[in-house]
Parts: structure tokens; sequence; C-alpha cells
């Protein structure tokens, strides 16, 4: 290691885990045991990032001679060498202010917006016995989990490693199947309402048309 102060950093992979966990945690507040287990992988995943990103560079160790065979101009363990599309890609100045790491940062704001908004959402609902149907709600069925999904995405797209990214699709069936099981207790509790909010808002991926502001069609009364 060129840059011996770049890794082995374990107290800021603490820091940064509890950080964004509980920063995710404020969002999210899991209440029912779904909800913890949907929580607990996602914090899995910021842990194994961080690990990676501060502790032992394991993606970069197992790459290395590849990497080095193919891009011998780059110290490959300093830190910056870690956000690994903008190396590859040659944006090497200053990653920071690389286009993937910028655009990670969008997806990471708008999947933390999603989540606090669905939770805002639901928690109104079951204050009211009713089904949460507006808000980000309006877009899709499972917010959450898609705000989940879009925090994770760009995280990779900042500091992608081999157990993140095999842990990421694993993770999106979970919730897949989470959201799954939801809409079976949700058909069982509000029946034809349900039914009809399932036809008209797709489950994780919006309308084009809704994302340019058409109003979501009112066939099942929106509050």
């Amino acid at each position: 290691m060129n840059e011996s102060s770049a890794y082995g950093l374990w107290g800021l992979v603490l820091v940064n885990s509890a950080v964004f966990i509980l920063f995710a945690y404020s969002f999210f507040k899991p209440q029912t045991t779904r909800d913890w287990r949907s929580f607990s992988a996602f914090s899995a995943f910021l842990v194994a990032l961080f690990a990676e990103m501060y502790g032992f560079p394991l993606t970069i160790y197992f790459l290395s001679g590849w990497l080095q065979s193919n891009y011998p101009s780059i110290d490959w363990f300093s830190h910056d060498a870690g956000h690994l599309l903008e190396m590859m890609f040659g944006w090497k100045t200053n990653p920071h202010a690389g286009p993937f790491h910028i655009l990670s940062f969008v997806f990471i704001t708008a999947g933390f917006f999603m989540i606090s908004g669905a939770w805002k959402t639901l928690y109104e609902a079951k204050q009211k016995a009713s089904l949460a149907k507006t808000g980000t709600y309006s877009y899709v069925r499972h917010p959450q989990y898609v705000g989940f999904i879009l925090v994770m995405f760009g995280f990779l797209l900042q500091w992608p490693t081999i157990l993140t990214l095999a842990m990421f699709p694993v993770l999106v069936v979970m919730y897949v199947k989470l959201a799954r099981t939801e809409e079976r207790d949700a058909l069982a509790t509000f029946g034809d309402d349900y039914h009809r909010y399932m036809t008209d808002v797709p489950g994780f991926i919006p309308h084009l048309s809704r994302l340019l502001g058409a109003p979501v069609q009112n066939k099942y009364g929106n509050g």
C-alpha cells in the first residue's frame, strides 16, 4: 500500500455505518417483523459497503492484477481509486466531482426522500385505518422498497464492490417477495379497493406519464 492511511480505518467504518443506519432508521421507522427484516438487510448492505470503503479493500485486492495491467498509471490502493467507475472511465483528477459520484447522490437523495414520504403517508393512513394511496403511494405501490433500492444503487455507482454487487440482486428479490406478501395482506384487509389500486398503480416502476405530472386515475378514490 502506497497510502497506508487509506484503509484499515475501522473507526470510520463503525461511524459511517452507524450514521447512515440511524439516518435510514429515522426515515423508515420499522415496526413490524417485515419492516425489521427489510431494514436489517439494508443495514447489512451499508456495513459491507463501508467495510470496503474504509476498512479492507477486498475488491481492489481481488482485481488488483487485472486493474494494474489495464490501468497502470493509477495507484489502486489509494482511497480515491475505490471510486472504480470514475477511475476506469478516466475521471482521475477528483473522483468526488465525477459524473458517477454526482449521479450516485441523486439516487441516494431520491431514495431517502421516497422512504420518508412513504412513511408519512403510511402513518397517516394507519391512523385512519385506511389504504395508503396518496403522495408517493400514488406513483408506486411500494415506495419504501423502491427507496431502499435507489439508495443501494446510488452507493453502487459511488463505490462498487464485489460483495455489494452480489448482495444487490438478492436484496431486490427479497424486497419484491416482501412486497408480494404485503399485497396479499392488503387484499385480505381492503378487498376490492386494493385490487383497483393495484390495477391503476404499478408496483415498483412508475408510469412515465405520472412522472411527467399526469394526475393519477381516480378509479379508486384518492382520499
